[in-house]
C-alpha cells in the first residue's frame, strides 16, 4: 500500500501554476492558504500550453475518491477547453471534486457544475472542429499554389541521366551509389525510371 492509499479521505489539494520564471505564485498562495485547511500545495512554472507538466501529473496522480482540487482559474490546468473537460471529467470518475477559487461557476459540486461542463464540450468540439477547417482551408490553398507536400524528392533528371550513364559504363550499383552519394535501393529506383 503506498502513502496515498494509507492518507484518509477527503483531502483539500491545491494546484498553483505560473508560466514565466519571473512571475511568481504569491497571489494564488494567498487564495489558497485564506482557506485554512489546504494538506497539500503542488507549485510548477510551466507554460499552460506545455503538454508535459510533471508536477500537474504528480498532483492528478495524487488525487483519490473524495479529495477536491483547488486551483484559482481553470486556465492554471488546462491548454484548451477539451483539456479542461477531459481533466475535469476524468477527476470526476475519479471521484475528485474540482474547486475553482475565482471561477465557482464551474466547481463541479455546484448546480451549474454539470451544465458548463456540457457547454465546454461543446465549446471543446467547436474549438476542434474549426481547427479541422482551419488545416483543411490551409492544405487546399498550398495545393493551389502548387506547394508538395512531403520530403523534397532527392532525384532530378540530372541525377537520372548520371546514373543511366555510369550503368552503361558497366558500373556495378553500389559504386554509382557511392559517387552519386545516394542509397543503393534508390539508385537502382533510379535507374529503373530512367530505363523507362
Amino acid at each position: 500500500m503506498t502513502s496515498t492509499d494509507a492518507r484518509p479521505k477527503g483531502h483539500l489539494v491545491a494546484y498553483l501554476r505560473v508560466s514565466a520564471t519571473d512571475q511568481n505564485l504569491a497571489t494564488q498562495r494567498a487564495k489558497v492558504e485564506a482557506l485554512g485547511n489546504v494538506d497539500r500545495i503542488f507549485e510548477e512554472t510551466a507554460s499552460g500550453l506545455r503538454a508535459d507538466r510533471p508536477v500537474l501529473a504528480e498532483c492528478l496522480a495524487y488525487l483519490r475518491a473524495g479529495d477536491t482540487l483547488l486551483v484559482t482559474r481553470a486556465d492554471r490546468i488546462a491548454r484548451s477547453a477539451a483539456h479542461l473537460l477531459g481533466t475535469v471529467q476524468a477527476l470526476k470518475k475519479k471521484g475528485v471534486g474540482v474547486r475553482f477559487l475565482d471561477q465557482s461557476e464551474l466547481n463541479t459540486e455546484g448546480k451549474y457544475g454539470s451544465f458548463l461542463l456540457t457547454v465546454l464540450a461543446g465549446v471543446a468540439q467547436l474549438e476542434r472542429d474549426i481547427m479541422d477547417e482551419k488545416r483543411r482551408d490551409g492544405i487546399a490553398a498550398a495545393r493551389a499554389r502548387n506547394v508538395r507536400f512531403g520530403r523534397p524528392r532527392l532525384v532530378n533528371e540530372q541525377l537520372q541521366a548520371e546514373a543511366r550513364a555510369l550503368k552503361n559504363e558497366g558500373l556495378p550499383m553500389p559504386e554509382i551509389a557511392r559517387r552519386l552519394k545516394l542509397g543503393v535501393s534508390t539508385t537502382y529506383r533510379l535507374v529503373a525510371e530512367a530505363a523507362e
